[in-house]
């Protein structure tokens, strides 16, 4: 009866309006309420760096998802006509939500760079002495780095970490110094791939371990195999020696190192490249007077016991050459 003596028949449009809004902000009020229920569950997962022991930081793959979606349907209700009450609120939650979709972002790049330098410019003494400056520069960095994710691992609630006061600004700083640490050791590389350019077939993790690894010939051997076609591994007089009596193939066949007179031993020390470019000479050389031999050979042997004296490579080649020597007799014969 109360509600018929307010005669609301005659304010239809008027009544109409408010229902819609106050339909509206109910609904409004709800996805509110989903937010804060659904990102106080919401933590990160931290496991510890393999040589030092820093927090590293884990991001499920559902909750970036749910961040987009987020931050999708906050953009719809700033955007809608019934946002004036909870205008405070929407906006802080857009605000916090387009922080941690930054700050999530920028700090996978910065581990991820850091973990691949960090080995590099802290474990490398041949770099550090190499690239003095840059490894100075990433000495900053990994304190910085290191005081940052430490702090962040006292918490794991993903607002309130991403949210912290100045910490994209950090992650910022720290990625703008890392990729000058970057630039300068690609320029680095590239300039050991100038010296050596069997040195391009590698790639830059494979060419750093290479280069941390110069002075130990037996360690650098076992990567031959990325620089050469078939060679796998040298033979050293010793563990500790530099000097490389022969190669062996990738089938395990052996060749031994040699000049016009003999064997002849390989010098494996100093620059890295420099000591593979003896070996790429020796190699050369090798084949130059084992070709030479088993040309002379041939016509003095029977085919059978010539092909196992030489190395496959030596007998492929010789049997190429004598073929055509052959053939061009036989045409000779026939004019």
């Amino acid at each position: 009866a109360d509600l018929l003596s307010l005669n609301l028949h005659e304010f239809e449009e008027e009544v109409a309006s408010i229902v819609d809004r106050a339909s509206k902000e109910l609904q409004m009020e709800k996805m509110l309420g989903e937010l804060e229920t659904t990102w106080a569950n919401f933590h990160f997962e931290y496991t510890d760096h393999k040589r030092r022991g820093l927090p590293q930081v884990k991001v499920a793959e559902e909750m970036v998802e749910v961040l987009e979606d987020n931050q999708v349907q906050l953009q719809n209700l700033l955007a809608s006509k019934y946002i004036a009450h909870f205008q405070t609120q929407v906006s802080s939650w857009s605000s916090k939500l387009s922080t941690t979709d930054q700050v999530i972002e920028i700090w996978n790049e910065v581990q991820r760079t850091w973990s691949n330098l960090e080995s590099i410019f802290i474990g490398s003494e041949d770099i550090r002495s190499q690239l003095p400056e840059d490894a100075k520069r990433f000495d900053g960095i990994d304190a910085d780095y290191s005081k940052t994710v430490k702090k962040c691992a006292e918490q794991t609630n993903v607002v309130d970490v991403t949210n912290q006061e100045g910490l994209y600004e950090a992650f910022e700083s720290m990625q703008d110094r890392l990729a000058l640490c970057e630039k300068a050791l690609q320029e680095y590389l590239d300039t050991k791939r100038l010296a050596f350019p069997r040195f391009y077939f590698v790639s830059s993790a494979d060419l750093l371990d290479i280069l941390s690894n110069g002075n130990n010939p037996k360690v650098v051997a076992k990567q031959l195999s990325k620089l050469f076609g078939a060679v796998c591994n040298l033979k050293l007089e010793s563990d500790d020696s530099k000097m490389a009596e022969g190669m062996f193939a990738l089938d395990g066949e052996y060749v031994e190192f040699r000049d016009i007179d003999g064997p002849k031993l390989c010098k494996c020390e100093g620059r890295v490249e420099d000591w593979l470019t003896n070996v790429l000479e020796s190699m050369q050389q090798t084949l130059r007077f084992a070709l030479k031999d088993s040309f002379v050979a041939y016509e003095e042997k029977p085919r059978s016991e010539w092909v196992f004296d030489n190395a496959a490579q030596v007998s492929l080649v010789g049997t190429q050459v004598w073929w055509a020597t052959e053939v061009n007799q036989a045409f000779g014969r026939l004019e």
